[in-house]
C-alpha cells in the first residue's frame, strides 16, 4: 500500500536524529562560545558548486526529502543500506543540477509564473507528472476532479504530509518546465548546413571495398627506435594536458575471515536437538518462535508448490503438531512443525478506508470513526464515496480505496490475515500499525488446501571464542608487521592471500572484494604511501591494508608518465621507419599486388566498409585506414598510413554510392540527433565549467 502514512516510521527516526544533532550543536556552541570557534563554516561545507557553497545540512535535507518521497511512492517503511546509498548519490546529482541550471535560468530570465503553474495543474495544458498521478488506472483517463479533490483535502490533513507531497510535485513540475524552456532555446538555435548534411549522408551511405597490406610495428627492432630522456621531457611538456589525473589510491590488503568453527557448528546442532521436545509440546507456538528462533514466525498459508522441496511431502501428509527435523538448511539447523491445515483462496481483491490517529483524532476517536463508517456501509453506504472523502491512504483513496489483487504476505500481517479469512462483500474493521482499516473483500480466487507451519532455527554463527581467536591472529600480524616489506614478507611466509585494489577514488564506498569499505577508503586518503593500516572489522572479517600508491589531483608526474611516453615515441619512430621503407617500394610499384610481392607479404581484403564502421577485418580498430579508404580514388595506390597497429598501404577496388541523395531527410535527421543530445551535453558542458569541489568524503 503506497500510502503517505507509511513514511511515519522513517520520519520518527529522522526526527530523533535531527533533535540529537541539534542538541549536540547547542552544547558545543555553548562550550565554545566564549572563545574562538573550533569549527568554522567551511568545515561544514560539503561542496562548492559554481561558486555556491553547499552545507552539510542542506545536502542532508535533500537526502531526507528524497528518502521520504521514495518511501511514500514505494510503500517502504525503511531503507536498506544499498537504497540509501543510491538516494545519497541521487541527492548529489539533483543538487548539482539544480544549482548549475538555476544560475543559468536567472541569467537568462527563465521563470514559471503562477498562471503557468496553474495551467499545468488544473488548466488546459496538464503536465505529464500530474496526468500520470491522477489518471484512473482502469480507464486510462485523466480525472481533473481528483486533482481538485486532493488539493482541497490537502488543507485538512493535520499531519501536513499531503501538503509536503504536493509541494514536492509542484517543485518537480517547475524544474521540469524551466529545463524544457532552457533546452528549447538552445535546440531551436541548432542548424545543419548543406555541406554537413551531404557529408553525413555520404558517411552513412557510401561504402568502399579495398585491398591493403600492413607492416606491423613489431617488425622493427627496439634498438632502431631508441628514445632519449630529453625527447620524453619534450613530449611531456608539449602534451601535458594528456596526463591529467584524478586523485586515487592503490592498496593491497589481507582479510582474516571470521568463519564459524567446528565448535560453533556443534553448539548450534546441540541446541536445536535440545529444543525439540519443548518445541513439540509448547502450545503458544508463535510466541515460542519469536522468543527463541533466529527467523521470525511466519503466519502465511502455503500451497504444496510454494513449500521448500525438502518438507513439502511431510507437511501435506502430517497432522498438526507433527515435527520435521532437525535438518540443515541455509546455514541453520532447523525444526519445522505443522501448525494448521486450512482451505483458503490463493489471492483476494480488497478495498479499504484508512483512519489514522493523529493531532485531530486520538487513538480512541480514530477507532470510533472507523466503527461509524463500518455502520454506514452496513446500512448501504457507498464505499467509493466514503473512501474519497475520509481515507488517509492517498495511494488508493481516489480509486475508491481499491487495493487490487494480492497474495498472502503482500500486506502487513493483521490486514493480510483479516482479508484472507473474511467473507466476500462483508465490510469489517482491522487495526494495524498504520491505524484502523475499514475494509471489504471484493474478490476471492478458488480455495486451495494450504498449510501453516512454524520453523525453529539456530544459525551457525561465529561465537565469541571464534571472534577472539581470529582477532588475535589479525592483531598479531598487524603488530609484528608495521612496514610494507614486513607486510608482504609475512603474508608470503604465512601463505596469506594478498588482494589488490587499484585506482580507488576518494568517494568510493567499496573496493574489489569488500562492499562496505568506506572507513578503509577514508584511511587510504589520509595515510602516507607504504603505510600499514589499523585493523578494520568489515563484513565478518578483519582487514589489514598497505597503501601502495598515492596519486594526487593534477598532472601525472613525469617519472610516472615516462614509460607511457617512451612507448608512444617508440611507436612513432617505428612508424617513421616503416613509412620510409614503404615509400621506397611504392615508388617502384604500380599496384598493390606488385607491392605485396616486393615486400613478400600477403594482401588483406576489406569489403563494404563505411565511414561509421567500427573496425576493419584483418586490421582491427583503425580509424585512419577507414578515413583514407573513404576518400581515395579507385585503383590508386595510397601513400603509407600510420595506424594503431602498424603502417598500411591500400588500394580501393570499388565504391558504392546510392544514385539519389535526399539531403532534406538527412538534414532533419541530423537536426533531431543534435537536439536529442542537448539535454545531456549542455549540462555536461556547464558542469565542466562549474569548478565543483566535492567534499563528501569528509562526511560520509
Amino acid at each position: 500500500m503506497a500510502t503517505l502514512e507509511k513514511i511515519r516510521n522513517r520520519a520518527g527516526v529522522l526526527v530523533s536524529i535531527v533533535i540529537g544533532l541539534a542538541l549536540v550543536a547547542f552544547i558545543l556552541g555553548d562550550i565554545l562560545g566564549s572563545g574562538p570557534s573550533l569549527f568554522t563554516d567551511t568545515q561544514f561545507e560539503i561542496a562548492e558548486i559554481a561558486g555556491e557553497s553547499v552545507s552539510y545540512q542542506n545536502f542532508q535535507n535533500k537526502v531526507d526529502n528524497i528518502s521520504e518521497m521514495y518511501m511514500l511512492n514505494t510503500g517502504e517503511q525503511s531503507l536498506d543500506s544499498e537504497t540509501y546509498e543510491n538516494i545519497m548519490e541521487q541527492a548529489w546529482q539533483t543538487l548539482t543540477r539544480e544549482i548549475i541550471l538555476e544560475q543559468e535560468y536567472d541569467r537568462l530570465g527563465i521563470q514559471i509564473s503562477p498562471e503557468e503553474l496553474f495551467d499545468m495543474v488544473q488548466g488546459a495544458n496538464i503536465h505529464p507528472i500530474v496526468r500520470q498521478l491522477f489518471t484512473d488506472p482502469e480507464t486510462g483517463t485523466f480525472n481533473q476532479a481528483y486533482v481538485i479533490q486532493f488539493l482541497r483535502s490537502m488543507q485538512q490533513d493535520p499531519t501536513g504530509q499531503q501538503r509536503a507531497y504536493w509541494m514536492h510535485i509542484e517543485n518537480e513540475i517547475t524544474k521540469n518546465r524551466k529545463e524544457s524552456k532552457y533546452n528549447s532555446l538552445i535546440s531551436q538555435g541548432l542548424y545543419v548546413p548543406n555541406f554537413q548534411a551531404k557529408q553525413a549522408w555520404e558517411e552513412n551511405n557510401k561504402s568502399v571495398s579495398f585491398d591493403f597490406i600492413v607492416q606491423r610495428f613489431n617488425t622493427v627492432h627496439d634498438s632502431l627506435a631508441q628514445v632519449s630522456p630529453s625527447e620524453i621531457r619534450r613530449y611531456y611538456r608539449q602534451n601535458r594536458e594528456d596526463f591529467l589525473q584524478t586523485a586515487s589510491r592503490d592498496i593491497e590488503y589481507i582479510a582474516f575471515n571470521v568463519d564459524p568453527s567446528d565448535e560453533d557448528d556443534r553448539l548450534a546442532q546441540e541446541w536445536i536437538e535440545r529444543m525439540k521436545e519443548e518445541f513439540t509440546e509448547v502450545e503458544e507456538v508463535r510466541q515460542f518462535i519469536n522468543l527463541n528462533s533466529d527467523i521470525p514466525y511466519d503466519q502465511t498459508n502455503y500451497s504444496y508448490d510454494e513449500l521448500p522441496e525438502n518438507i513439502a511431502d511431510f507437511m501435506f501428509a502430517a497432522d498438526p503438531g507433527d515435527i520435521y527435523g532437525p535438518y540443515f538448511e541455509d546455514n541453520s539447523y532447523k525444526l519445522s512443525r505443522l501448525v494448521e491445515i486450512n482451505f483458503v483462496p490463493d489471492s483476494v481483491r480488497a478495498r479499504h478506508i484508512l483512519i489514522q490517529p493523529g493531532p485531530e483524532l486520538d487513538y480512541q476517536q480514530a477507532g470510533s470513526k472507523a466503527d461509524s463508517l463500518l455502520g454506514v456501509l452496513r446500512r448501504g453506504g457507498n464505499f467509493e464515496t466514503l473512501a474519497i472523502q475520509y481515507s488517509d491512504d492517498t495511494g488508493s483513496r481516489f480509486d475508491g480505496g481499491n487495493l487490487g489483487w494480492f497474495t498472502e504476505g503482500m500486506m502487513v500481517p493483521e490486514f493480510d490475515e483479516a482479508c484472507f479469512t473474511a467473507d466476500q462483500g462483508e465490510p469489517f474493521v482491522v487495526e494495524t500499525q498504520f491505524g484502523f482499516h475499514v475494509a471489504e473483500v471484493t474478490g476471492r480466487s478458488r480455495e486451495l488446501k494450504k498449510v501453516r507451519y512454524a520453523t525453529l532455527a539456530r544459525e551457525v554463527t561465529p561465537g565469541s571464542a571464534t571472534y577472539q581467536r581470529i582477532y588475535s591472529k589479525a592483531s598479531h600480524f598487524a603488530g609484528m608487521n608495521t612496514s610494507y616489506d614486513e607486510f608482504t614478507a609475512a603474508a608470503r611466509e604465512e601463505d596469506l592471500t594478498i588482494r589488490v585494489a587499484n585506482n580507488i577514488l576518494i568517494n568510493d564506498k567499496q573496493v574489489p572484494g569488500i562492499e562496505s569499505a568506506r572507513e578503509l577508503v577514508r584511511w587510504a586518503f589520509e595515510a602516507r604511501e607504504e603505510s600499514i593500516s589499523p585493523i578494520f572489522e568489515i563484513e565478518d572479517r578483519f582487514v589489514i591494508a598497505a597503501l601502495t600508491k598515492v596519486r594526487r589531483d593534477g598532472y601525472q608526474p613525469l617519472e610516472e608518465a615516462s614509460n607511457e611516453i617512451e612507448s608512444i615515441l617508440k611507436r612513432k619512430k617505428k612508424g617513421e621507419i616503416l613509412v620510409s621503407r614503404l615509400q621506397e617500394k611504392i615508388a617502384d610499384e604500380a599496384d598493390i599486388a606488385s607491392l605485396a610481392k616486393a615486400l613478400d607479404t600477403k594482401i588483406e581484403q576489406a569489403d563494404n566498409i563505411r565511414f561509421t564502421s567500427f573496425s576493419v577485418p584483418g586490421a582491427g580498430i583503425e580509424p585512419r585506414l577507414i578515413g583514407t579508404a573513404m576518400y581515395l580514388d579507385e585503383n590508386i595506390l595510397s601513400l603509407p598510413v600510420v595506424g594503431e597497429n602498424g603502417v598500411y598501404t591500400l588500394q580501393v577496388r570499388s565504391v558504392e554510392i546510392p544514385d539519389e541523395m535526399d539531403l532534406e531527410t538527412e538534414r532533419n535527421r541530423l537536426k533531431q540527433s543534435k537536439r536529442a543530445r542537448v539535454n545531456f551535453e549542455v549540462f555536461e558542458a556547464l558542469k565542466e565549467e562549474a569548478d565543483i569541489k566535492d567534499n563528501r568524503h569528509k562526511f560520509f
